[in-house]
């Protein structure tokens, strides 16, 4: 769930070259990408990013563009090389090997001829069973086949899925040296409830769009009557929306420990026959499930009660059809990215057919995948750098915690506790995925894709009791992003992260302390931001607060969410500070702690004066500069309503809240980001 804290979340961001990209030789901060007509202190993400804001050009299959793209474009490629590579050298692919399945399932799906060949065909078992429900025991049975494992969900911090409901399974959190199941509110084609719900006109034109959608997916299918059925589809996911919980109570992780028995589903949550979904989910054995949003699950139970079964027939062949359009016949595939590619993100264009068949590849088989890439573009001196930025930095995050006036040394020794337990993976995991048991069929897009999820699905189900591993990664080396995960007492860097614009061999370490360094601290705090710190040192969810410090750290963070809570990227939107207050918190404190460990490492020297910036100069801006983002309004309107990051621009100007950053840039008064010290948010 939110739970695992990320660094970036771009769920509708797929990259593609472009030429704004700075050039290769250019180490560092790039001075070209600023604008110095504007003062520091009235915009600082204009004076460090302005330059590049006035070239930048979002590409047309994109929703959005910036530092993230052009790291994430160069992570695509070599991954695209070693896909499509393999699937050219039949010599070097044992039959049932890794390299067997990886070539099979990109040449598969990127076989569109063969995809349109077979039209609807793949899709008859699946559609033959919805048919043959009769009565709400079928219907039950029917949805628990649909659960799924919903780790993406979970990294991109929604509360939702498409499928009735979602499983996470994960740490408990009483017991948090086994797994458990989690169980998450689900339902809706649309991002989150109020797309349903809210009554900004430009809400209730998407929902128009999407209910046009629904019918056009329903009659590429062959399903009569569309138009109806697409009405009643609608009507049923705004009764599921009303039922769902809101971001802002989901984001409570004290509102989500909520066991329950196989008995309780029964009694809290009747109108599902809990049984039969549980036979078809094959969660029959599993005694105890801990349901996040109760609500929500209570809610969603009663309609499948008191809804037609018919009407709940006609959705989930819709959610069939929308799930795997990206494997079906061609105008299927377009007319989904039409809706969530053009209407939902604003992009004019869908991105070609080798990269979503590198994205499709890298869900189904992306540890397979991860392990060749890490042999071949991240070397042994690569890890062995980032390692030491790591411990650089968690040493520093030590001494703040100490030097901290307003905690008292009861919560200062559970704090370094937890600090020196934390468990930091760099690059990619000690241990593989095994990918043994999972049937990937030349020319069989469609198969794959299903067998992916269902492996997946049973994989997690099958951890669900045993001993949890701490070690256990959650992104894949080839992802390009930072992970915390508060339940493990752990933090993931994945490989493909460690290259420029965040960290550079060839630049100062003033810039990759700011760029990389910052994210590295960002993550690190996330163990103690307003969800992370209440979890101990073994993941349990436990208040080792006392509640003084308690009270100060909620009041802190209580300001910064009022500072967010001011910027407006639209006039009728603003930012909402309590939904991105995890995010926030983290960069502030990873800005900070990132900022002592590189004072540190010049061990009493002075930093060098580049193209006429100081050390502390470059250390701010190439903070900024890993914000840059051009992103598309309709894209922008998501993120603010859906998101758990604010916009970069605003991550880029919490630097407004840094001593260091004042005397850096002279900032005074009369600038527009000033803020007088006593009004600046020091957490840790």
């Amino acid at each position: 769930m939110s739970l695992r804290k990320l660094v970036f979340a771009v769920p509708f961001l797929a990259v593609a070259a472009y030429a704004a990209a700075p050039p290769a030789e250019v180490h560092g901060v790039q001075t070209s990408d600023m604008d110095k007509s504007v003062r520091p202190g009235d915009d600082f993400y204009a004076y460090a990013d302005g330059g590049w804001m006035k070239r930048a050009v979002i590409p047309a299959d994109k929703a959005a563009w910036g530092s993230f793209s052009t790291l994430a474009e160069t992570a695509d490629k070599n991954v695209s090389d070693l896909v499509a590579g393999l699937a050219l050298q039949k010599a070097q692919r044992a039959p049932g090997s890794n390299e067997q399945k990886i070539a099979d399932f990109y040449s598969s799906y990127m076989d569109e001829a063969g995809i349109e060949a077979k039209g609807l065909a793949p899709l008859k078992t699946a559609l033959d069973g919805i048919a043959a429900i009769k009565d709400k025991a079928d219907l039950a049975r029917a949805l628990g086949r649909t659960l799924r494992a919903d780790v993406d969900a979970m990294n991109n911090t929604n509360f939702y899925t498409e499928n009735l409901f979602g499983l996470w399974v994960a740490p408990a959190f009483a017991d948090p040296d086994h797994y458990v199941a989690y169980m998450m509110q689900g339902g809706l084609g649309l991002p989150d409830r109020e797309y349903y719900l809210s009554d900004n006109p430009k809400m209730a034109t998407i929902r128009t769009a999407y209910v046009a959608h629904i019918a056009k997916m329903l009659a590429l299918a062959g399903i009569a009557d569309a138009g109806p059925k697409a009405d009643a589809i609608m009507a049923l996911e705004t009764a599921i929306a009303k039922a769902h919980v809101n971001r802002a109570d989901s984001e409570d992780v004290l509102k989500a420990n909520n066991p329950w028995s196989r008995a309780d589903f029964a009694a809290k949550a009747p109108g599902l026959d809990w049984n039969a979904y549980f036979d078809g989910a094959d969660l029959s054995k599993v005694p105890e499930i801990t349901i996040w949003q109760p609500s929500g699950i209570t809610g969603i139970a009663a309609l499948v009660g008191s809804q037609p079964v018919d009407v709940w027939k006609n959705w989930l062949v819709f959610h069939l059809i929308n799930h795997f359009a990206g494997v079906l016949p061609k105008a299927i595939e377009e007319q989904h990215f039409a809706m969530y590619g053009a209407t939902l993100s604003g992009t004019p264009q869908q991105a070609p057919r080798w990269k979503r068949a590198v994205a499709a590849t890298n869900d189904s088989l992306g540890w397979a995948v991860g392990r060749l890439y890490v042999a071949k573009y991240f070397p042994p001196a690569y890890k062995a750098t980032a390692e030491t930025m790591v411990k650089n930095i968690v040493d520093a995050f030590g001494r703040r915690i100490d030097s901290l006036a307003w905690m008292t040394p009861e919560t200062k020794a559970k704090a370094k506790a937890k600090l020196a337990t934390l468990y930091v993976g760099v690059g990619y995991p000690e241990k593989w995925r095994d990918y043994n048991g999972y049937d990937v069929v030349a020319g069989d897009a469609f198969g794959n894709a299903e067998r992916a999820e269902s492996f997946e699905y049973h994989y997690w189900i099958s951890r669900i009791g045993s001993v949890v591993d701490r070690s256990e990664w959650c992104m894949t080396p080839q992802t390009v992003n930072a992970v915390n995960l508060p339940m493990q007492n752990a933090l993931n860097f994945p490989a493909a992260i460690l290259n420029p614009p965040f960290f550079d061999a060839k630049a100062d370490s003033a810039f990759n302390y700011g760029a990389m360094g910052s994210i590295i601290g960002h993550e690190i705090s996330h163990s103690f931001d307003d969800q992370g710190r209440q979890f101990d040192a073994r993941g349990g969810l436990t208040d080792w607060w006392t509640p003084a410090d308690a009270a100060h750290f909620v009041e802190s963070a209580g300001r910064l969410a009022d500072q967010y809570d001011g910027y407006k990227p639209f006039p009728d939107l603003a930012v909402n500070g309590k939904q991105t207050l995890s995010e926030n918190i983290a960069d502030v404190a990873g800005l900070s702690v990132a900022y002592d460990a590189w004072v540190a490492s010049l061990h009493g020297k002075p930093a060098p004066v580049i193209d006429g910036l100081t050390g502390a100069q470059r250390y701010f801006l190439a903070y900024a500069q890993s914000r840059q983002i051009a992103i598309r309004d309709a894209a922008l309107r998501r993120q603010v309503m859906t998101d758990g990051h604010a916009p970069g621009n605003y991550r880029a100007d919490t630097v407004r809240n840094e001593d260091a950053w004042y005397d850096a840039f002279g900032i005074t008064p009369d600038q527009a980001l000033y803020l007088a010290p006593d009004k600046r948010v020091r957490i840790w």
